[in-house]
């Protein structure tokens, strides 16, 4: 994997980790309920690519 490829595997990594943390804030602050539940799950299911792409680009 080139220098390139890394820095874009981790600017994906870095943008899904903002959009599961503002995710996770959104469901804890404004929602009750199973809308909540919902949204924490896929929130923490988005940490699955987050790992896969921070390890490609860590090799």
């Amino acid at each position: 994997m080139s220098s390139l490829d890394k820095m874009w595997a981790s600017f994906v990594a870095i943008g899904l980790m903002i959009v599961a943390s503002l995710l996770i804030t959104y469901a804890r602050t404004r929602t009750k309920g199973v809308t909540r539940i919902i949204l924490s799950i896929l929130a923490f299911i988005l940490f699955i690519p987050i790992l896969i792409y921070m390890m490609a680009s860590m090799l």
